[in-house]
C-alpha cells in the first residue's frame, strides 16, 4: 500500500512538474508575469492628462473647433507609452467618432505611424458605443464611453499624440490619460507601434453576388486581386491584431471571404485561410455577441440573416505573423470577391523602425453606409413581382 501512495505521489509530482516547466515556458515567451515580478532600474512613471491645471474639476480639453488639431501628449527623450485612456462629449448621436483623427509620432518623424479614426481604433468601428474586452483594447461602462489602449508604444527621441476634429461641430470635452515609462535606455529589440485604418466600399462581380451559388456558378481566386487590403507595408517587423468591420446590405452570408498573407514581397499568397470567421476564430456564420482576450464578436447585427452591422476581432499575441522585407494582408469580401460590402479596418503591428503608413482615407472615402430597412426590402420585392408579371398571389421563392 505504501508503494502505491509513493507511486501515486511522484506520478503527481512528475505531472505537476511537467504542468510547471509547460506554464512557465509559457509564460516566459509572452513574458507578462515573469516580467511584471522583475525589479527595473531607470525607470520613471510618467503622466500627461487633461487634468484642470487650475486645481478644479473642468479636467478635459474643451471646445475643439471643426478642423482644428489639438496635441494630447508631447514627450522627449526615450520611453513606453503603456496606456492612453480617453472619453468624449457629447455622444455618438451629436459628434461623429469616425471623424475624429488620432495621430502618433516617434522619434521627431514628421509623417505619423499612427492614423485613424478614434471610434474604429478603439475598437467602434462605427459612430456608435458598445461595451468589449480584449487583450489590448477596451472600450468599458457606461455603454462603451470609456476607452482604453494598452499596446506598448516605445520611442527613444520623442513622441507626439495628436487629435483633428474632422467633425462639423465642436468637441465639447476630451479628457484623456497618457501613461509613460521614461527610461534611461530602451530594451534592446524595440520596435516602434503602427496602426492603420483603411476602409471601402467594394465591388460586387459583374455577374453578380453570387454567393454560395445562389445565382450559379462561381470562380474562384486564388491570387488574391481584387481583395479587401488591411496591411501594407514595407521593412522588418510583426504583425499582431485587427479590428475589423463587415457592413452588409444584403441577408445573405458575407463571410466566406479567405484571408490571404503576401509576405516578403510574394506575388502569391503562402498564407490562406478558409473563411472570415474562421480567421476570427469563430465558426458556422456566427450571430452571437462574443468577446475574450484575443479574440471576438463584440457588435452584430439584428437584422434579417446577416443584413447590417458587424465588428470582428484578433489579436496576435501569442501567435504574431512576422516579416523581414514586408507584408500585405487582405481578405476576400465574399467567396471570391463577389460581394458589396462597406468595410472598414484598422490593423495594429511592430516594426524596427517608424515607417510612414499608406494614404489614409478622406472623410468622404470613409463616410458610413446607411442602414437598409424593411422599406428597402419591400421595393426589392415589388420589383421581383413585377419581373415575375406581377401577379396577385405571388409568393416570394416562385
Amino acid at each position: 500500500m505504501k508503494k502505491l501512495i509513493l507511486g501515486k505521489r511522484h506520478v503527481f509530482i512528475f505531472l505537476f512538474s511537467i504542468l510547471a516547466i509547460s506554464l512557465f515556458s509559457q509564460n516566459e515567451m509572452s513574458g507578462e508575469m515573469f516580467d511584471l515580478a522583475k525589479i527595473k532600474s531607470g525607470v520613471t512613471n510618467k503622466r500627461i492628462s487633461s487634468y484642470d491645471r487650475t486645481g478644479g474639476n473642468a479636467d478635459n480639453m474643451s471646445g475643439i473647433k471643426p478642423g482644428e488639431k489639438r496635441t494630447i501628449a508631447e514627450i522627449s527623450g526615450k520611453g513606453v507609452i503603456n496606456h492612453i485612456w480617453i472619453t468624449i462629449a457629447p455622444p455618438p448621436a451629436e459628434l461623429n467618432r469616425n471623424d475624429i483623427i488620432i495621430r502618433m509620432y516617434w522619434d521627431g518623424n514628421d509623417y505619423p505611424s499612427v492614423e485613424s479614426p478614434i471610434g474604429p481604433f478603439f475598437g467602434q468601428g462605427w459612430n456608435e458605443q458598445y461595451n468589449y474586452s480584449s487583450f489590448p483594447l477596451n472600450a468599458g461602462p457606461v455603454n462603451g464611453t470609456g476607452l482604453s489602449c494598452y499596446f506598448a508604444m516605445p520611442f527613444e527621441k520623442g513622441a507626439r499624440i495628436e487629435i483633428e476634429n474632422q467633425t462639423n461641430r465642436n468637441i465639447d470635452a476630451f479628457y484623456y490619460y497618457v501613461d509613460y515609462l521614461e527610461m534611461d535606455k530602451l530594451p534592446n529589440g524595440m520596435g516602434r507601434f503602427h496602426a492603420w485604418y483603411n476602409h471601402k466600399l467594394t465591388n460586387a462581380l459583374p455577374d453578380g453576388e453570387n454567393e454560395w451559388g445562389t445565382l450559379g456558378p462561381q470562380g474562384n481566386n486564388t491570387t488574391g486581386e481584387n481583395n479587401y487590403v488591411f496591411i501594407d507595408t514595407k521593412g522588418k517587423g510583426h504583425f499582431v491584431g485587427i479590428n475589423y468591420y463587415v457592413h452588409s446590405p444584403t441577408p445573405m452570408w458575407y463571410g466566406e471571404g479567405d484571408d490571404m498573407w503576401f509576405i516578403n514581397g510574394e506575388q502569391i499568397p503562402s498564407m490562406t485561410g478558409t473563411g472570415t470567421e474562421d480567421f476570427f476564430n469563430t465558426s458556422w456564420c456566427p450571430k452571437e455577441p462574443y468577446t475574450s482576450l484575443f479574440f471576438g464578436y463584440p457588435r452584430i447585427n439584428n437584422d434579417i440573416g446577416w443584413l447590417g452591422r458587424t465588428h470582428l476581432y484578433r489579436f496576435f499575441i501569442n501567435d504574431p505573423i512576422f516579416f523581414e522585407n514586408g507584408i500585405k494582408g487582405t481578405i476576400e469580401h465574399g467567396h471570391n470577391n463577389n460581394l458589396t460590402l462597406d468595410l472598414g479596418s484598422v490593423a495594429y503591428w511592430y516594426q524596427d523602425k517608424a515607417m510612414m503608413l499608406p494614404p489614409a482615407p478622406t472623410k468622404e472615402q470613409r463616410k458610413l453606409m446607411p442602414f437598409i430597412g424593411p422599406s428597402e426590402i419591400h421595393k426589392w420585392r415589388d420589383a421581383w413581382r413585377k419581373a415575375k408579371g406581377n401577379s396577385p398571389t405571388l409568393w416570394g421563392n416562385e
